[in-house]
């Protein structure tokens, strides 16, 4: 897999796990909103008055469906709305409430695609890859390990673009280094070209440009 990909593949798992984990969130959230109002209803109900006291917190904790909220959900008074009680209860509370299994599932994935992706990473260091391809006694090689086949004209032109600090070079360094006894091998060096551009571009994310036709580059793609 070319590292971009990986990289890719990384954050979608990190949407998803916090994606699944918000949504396990609101529907918990929901409904305890809605066993709070409902016990509360019928607290109100019971009690007749909007004084809270030990025994409305009492009443109120066992109309609660939930078993869970009694004991940690609490009755506050609301002075905008006329002093009428309002149920509350903590954020840590409904997450704990809340079945983040499926969430920590995809964070486990996460993390464990992430130390996959350090791993790709020092490991195109170790093996001083470039867009995905690297050069090992001679020949050059993918992501995978496998061996890009070259013809020997397409090994020596890759060679040549890969050794070059800026891996650029004019025509004129190319056909005086492939063949410096024809006087004319610009055709010779557009049919080599052409047909090097495939190769290196299935097996990498590398690519031959031309700079107006004076001079050819290996470089990585956006």
């Amino acid at each position: 897999m070319k590292q971009q990909h990986a990289i890719i593949v990384l954050f979608a798992l990190i949407v998803a796990s916090s994606l699944t984990s918000f949504g396990c969130y609101s529907s918990t959230s929901q409904r305890v909103s809605e066993d709070m109002n409902q016990a509360l209803a019928l607290t109100m109900q019971e009690q007749q008055s909007d004084v809270i006291s030990a025994d409305t917190i009492r009443i109120f904790n066992s109309h609660l469906q939930l078993e869970a909220l009694r004991g940690k959900a609490v009755l506050t008074v609301d002075t905008q709305k006329g002093f009428s009680p309002q149920p509350q209860v903590s954020t840590a509370t409904i997450f704990s409430l809340s079945d983040q299994r499926p969430s920590m599932i995809l964070w486990s994935m996460v993390l464990l695609w992430g130390f996959f992706c350090i791993y790709r990473y020092r490991q195109y260091v170790a093996l001083g890859m470039y867009g995905g391809l690297a050069l090992q006694e001679g020949r050059f090689v993918d992501a995978k390990g496998h061996v890009v086949r070259l013809t020997p004209m397409q090994q020596q032109l890759m060679e040549m673009l890969w050794m070059s600090p800026s891996h650029q070079l004019t025509k004129k360094e190319i056909c005086d280094a492939l063949w410096p006894k024809k006087p004319d091998a610009n055709d010779t060096l557009y049919t080599l070209i052409k047909r090097l551009k495939p190769v290196i571009e299935q097996h990498s994310d590398l690519r031959i440009e031309s700079d107006r036709g004076r001079a050819y580059e290996l470089r990585a793609k956006n």
